[in-house]
């Protein structure tokens, strides 16, 4: 006799599409775990088994949302190569990730209006903080040492490098007819890198 697959995980994500569904269209204080079962097809009892709490699925869709990305960026940081090429493919790599997350741009500030009042998920976002630190910060300190940048302050760095990726997507918002995330992403970081680069003197 073979054995039963576990569907637990596929029982996980079921879950927290519907939960990413009804948050992105009602809210977090809106929403109901009621509602969330509604949406997943599971009765309430299923629901719970997997997830007690509005709060245990809020920070399990913060780290579908996040953690993949910064496995991916961690194993990026690691790979040989010049500092500079990092950084572009980095941007890269970000862009797709937030081209990815349009659809659901409005449960994202949900999260950071949630961090204000939620210590948990406060806690979770600096730890996400501190992951992209540790993936940008020693690729700056490699940049210098290398000679390909000037010797800024890494952390300086790497937190202007974070408010481009941020604060680009935060105007597109505001109005989406100026601001159009690829560009101005791409753009703000070539910006960034001209002010690092060392440029060899002429003789």
């Amino acid at each position: 006799m073979s054995p039963r697959p576990d569907v637990s995980e596929e029982r996980k994500d079921q879950i927290l599409d519907a939960a990413t569904e009804v948050f992105s269209r009602k809210g977090f204080q809106q929403t109901r775990m009621d509602d969330i079962a509604e949406q997943s097809k599971l009765s309430k009892g299923a629901l719970y088994w997997y997830f007690k709490s509005k709060d245990d699925l809020i920070i399990a869709i913060l780290d579908r949302l996040f953690v993949h990305e910064l496995d991916d960026l961690e194993k990026l940081r690691d790979e040989p190569g010049s500092a500079v090429d990092f950084m572009w493919q980095f941007t890269e790599r970000v862009i797709q990730d937030m081209l990815r997350m349009l659809r659901i741009l409005p449960l994202a500030y949900e999260f950071i209006a949630l961090a204000f009042r939620s210590r948990v998920v406060q806690q979770v976002m600096r730890r996400y903080l501190k992951r992209y630190m540790d993936i940008l910060v020693p690729v700056i300190e490699r940049g210098i040492e290398s000679g390909e940048f000037h010797p800024v302050d890494p952390i300086e760095t790497s937190i202007a490098a974070g408010a481009i990726f941020e604060g680009t997507v935060l105007l597109w918002v505001y109005d989406n007819s100026l601001v159009d995330p690829e560009q101005h992403i791409r753009s703000g970081i070539k910006l960034l890198l001209e002010g690092i680069q060392a440029r060899p003197e002429r003789l």
